[in-house]
């Protein structure tokens, strides 16, 4: 049981050195999947620590991006402390203030770890989808003829905004990548390309690489340029790109329920790994 002397605040950059030192207990810590750190996220809202007399034990943050939808970033305790009950004590101040400053938000978690399922399962969260992760190895790909129609070109940075637009078209509010994320995304990446036809940006692509290959981290097409092979074609472009370079395994996640993107995937010669990420949910603003 924690100390009822115990304070639950906002976290501040004076934090940041005991928050890195906190996080060293990985066993006991959430991370997002994101294009930045839980430090990073330290001086936005939704961000707070469980201090006992000067020593953080325990944080917690979920920054609204998208707008309205506060994905957890992190929850990391030390431990000394039960998980269950570090926790409830930082949830608890959390969700009066996230529904009071927002009544529409959507408190939301990629789970990585079967103990953090758990502890939201226990308190009102629930089960939205499953991320399914699928591997390719370039030597299998199936490759697709590219209409002349359409123009792939490497990404610029003056594009982000209008490929956020794209992205919030595509994917909707809930998986929305926001200019900021995108750019972060953008730097991050080791090829990044979008298609252009007379009306403009269509569609785009960001891959990073990794210690396996690289990973297709986001492919977004237009509602009004889907059907025409527009996702096919940027494939098509990034395993070239990515055969010149002697990467020859390529990775994507997808929703379980896209059944679009899977059956994209699987014809391009994708299979799932069997591995999976399920997406919890917490309306109590409503």
């Amino acid at each position: 049981m924690i100390n009822l002397n115990v304070q639950v605040r906002r976290a501040t950059a004076q934090d940041n050195y005991q928050l890195a030192n906190l996080l060293f207990h990985e066993s006991n810590t959430h991370r997002h999947l994101d294009w930045r750190s839980a430090l990073e996220w330290i001086g936005s809202q939704n961000y707070w620590v469980l201090d006992e007399h000067g020593f953080i034990s325990a944080a917690f943050a979920c920054p609204e991006d998208p707008p309205n939808v506060a994905w957890i970033r992190l929850f990391s305790h030390h431990p000394h402390l039960n998980k269950l009950d570090a926790w409830s004590v930082l949830w608890e101040t959390a969700q009066a203030e996230i529904f009071q400053n927002n009544p529409a938000a959507k408190v939301s978690a990629i789970v990585v770890k079967n103990w953090f399922q758990t502890i939201l399962l226990q308190t009102g969260f629930e089960q939205k989808q499953n991320i399914v992760l699928l591997r390719l190895q370039i030597g299998n790909f199936k490759s697709f003829p590219i209409t002349n129609q359409m123009h792939i070109r490497p990404m610029n940075e003056s594009d982000l905004s209008v490929v956020a637009e794209v992205d919030l078209k595509a994917f909707g509010s809930f998986w929305h990548n926001t200019t900021d994320s995108l750019q972060r995304a953008y730097l991050q990446s080791v090829h990044a390309t979008v298609v252009e036809d007379e009306s403009g940006v269509i569609a785009y692509q960001i891959s990073t690489g990794n210690r396996f290959g690289a990973h297709l981290a986001r492919l977004a097409v237009s509602p009004q340029a889907q059907g025409r092979g527009v996702a096919s074609a940027l494939v098509n472009e990034l395993i070239q790109n990515l055969s010149a370079n002697q990467i020859n395994s390529l990775s994507v996640n997808t929703q379980d329920d896209n059944l679009a993107s899977l059956a994209l995937y699987k014809k391009m010669g994708f299979i799932k790994t069997g591995e999976y990420f399920p997406v919890l949910v917490y309306n109590g603003g409503v």
